[in-house]
């Protein structure tokens, strides 16, 4: 199960750097479905890591918050849509909006809305140290770090508050966050009271969460918020303290902060990638793929082995038959006994001249389409059963195919008296049933 830590530094501790370890945190633990399952407030970090480690729990997604303050919201206007020319052009789409020199600047870039790009910037000497506070924690690793305000849950066409001590958080639906003193609520309230003058005047929304202890405390700020008819004001009171109803907000997607830990202060590091949650699986898959392709290729080579037994057992029986046929092979022995089986079937034990004269003609044809052989004479002698031609060819190799032809059928052919002449080759040719 996957688990996610939030962790808010106490605001006094956060701004010191003397002693790092002396750091407070409120924190809170929260399961993959959305259950608070440990909470704490004003804890040294050790003590954090060890409440994870009694519970087993390891490789923990931390959440970091900073103060709203530490980071302001700018819209950037960039026509572009490639992440290249945007990283490009941002820097010059929100000089305007930040008072310190833009070089010194860390920007994160939010979703694209229609008035543009949402931009958190934030000092890089700032961010560098809210960076090291929140790395290297032991049984965690560092997703992301969010201005706290931002993650208020969006009020619909209006703004959120939190009451939080003498600090109040904001954030509205347009994706801007702003942290302030308590007491400065009221100027804020009459702020969104004034309306712009060419608008309808029409009620603001505005949701005030915090402790009924806070709302005792706040009554008068609170009641400094109740302008009628231009801001409704809806109170919600909360149990506990109000990381929690930021963590809340963040696990169940009630708000789109923006996640400081990009470019130079990217968590990442270069070396995450999207496969890494398939990696086991790919692993088990590669593993299968090797296994099959070695089962593939044994049973390849025991059916190879298998085909070369049988081969070389059928050129046993053969030879046991045949032992004086030393041009028949693996590869021509079985048309060589369909031949014999052919001759067999149709004439018996004795083959007659008609039958003779058949098999020659038709090796004849086969061997005279691709060079001259001529029969110069045929004797039959029925009582030795065999046909004698004499045969004249253009070269050797012509007489030896018509023999190895009438062999291949079944036939006993042989080639006797050959004398090569200037222009050919002229033999017998002895042809019988075998």
């Amino acid at each position: 199960m996957s688990y996610r830590l939030y962790v808010r530094p106490l605001p006094l501790i956060a701004e010191s750097t003397d002693d790092p370890e002396a750091r407070l945190f409120n924190w809170v633990l929260y399961d993959a479905g959305g259950d608070s399952q440990a909470q704490g407030s004003g804890d040294l970090r050790s003590t954090i890591e060890q409440t994870l480690s009694q519970n087993g729990l390891d490789d923990v997604l931390l959440v970091g918050l900073i103060p709203g303050d530490e980071a302001l919201f700018c819209v950037a206007d960039i026509p572009a849509k490639q992440s290249r020319f945007i990283n490009q052009a941002l820097p010059y789409a929100v000089e305007e909006q930040i008072a310190q020199d833009i070089d010194s600047v860390h920007l994160a870039l939010g979703l694209h809305t229609q008035e543009g790009y949402r931009v958190a910037a934030v000092d890089r000497v700032r961010m560098a140290l809210w960076l090291e506070l929140f790395s290297g924690w032991q049984h965690t690793r560092l997703e992301a770090i969010y201005p706290d305000a931002a993650l208020l849950p969006t009020t619909e066409g209006g703004w959120s508050i939190c009451l939080d001590g003498e600090s109040a958080m904001m954030g509205s639906d347009r994706g801007e966050w702003l942290s302030m003193q308590s007491a400065n609520l009221g100027m804020f309230a009459h702020t969104l009271a004034a309306p712009p003058s060419e608008d309808v005047v029409a009620e603001v929304p505005i949701v005030v969460y915090g402790t009924d202890t806070e709302f005792e405390a706040q009554a008068a700020l609170i009641g400094e918020l109740m302008v009628p008819g231009r801001l409704s004001v809806r109170r919600e009171s909360l149990e506990l303290m109000p990381l929690e109803l930021l963590a809340h907000a963040h696990h169940h997607h009630l708000c789109r902060p923006i996640n400081l830990c990009q470019r130079d202060f990217s968590v990442k590091d270069g070396k995450a990638s999207p496969l890494n949650p398939w990696k086991p699986l790919i692993a088990v898959a590669a593993v299968w793929f090797a296994v099959q392709v070695a089962v593939e290729a044994g049973m390849g080579f025991y059916y190879q082995q298998q085909a070369e037994d049988l081969r070389q057992q059928a050129m046993a029986v053969y030879r046991e038959s045949f032992p004086n046929d030393s041009r028949t092979h693996a590869g021509n022995v079985r048309r060589v006994v369909e031949g014999q089986l052919r001759m067999a079937g149709s004439d018996g034990p004795d083959v007659d001249f008609v039958t003779l004269m058949k098999y020659t003609g038709q090796q004849y044809s086969n061997v005279a389409s691709s060079g001259s052989v001529t029969f110069n004479s045929i004797n039959y002698s029925q009582s030795r059963g065999e046909l004698v031609v004499d045969v004249r060819a253009e070269g050797y190799d012509r007489l030896s195919a018509l023999r190895n032809g009438l062999a291949d059928q079944g036939l006993d052919a042989k080639i006797g008296s050959v004398v090569n002449e200037s222009s050919g080759a002229r033999g017998r040719l002895t042809v019988s049933g075998g």
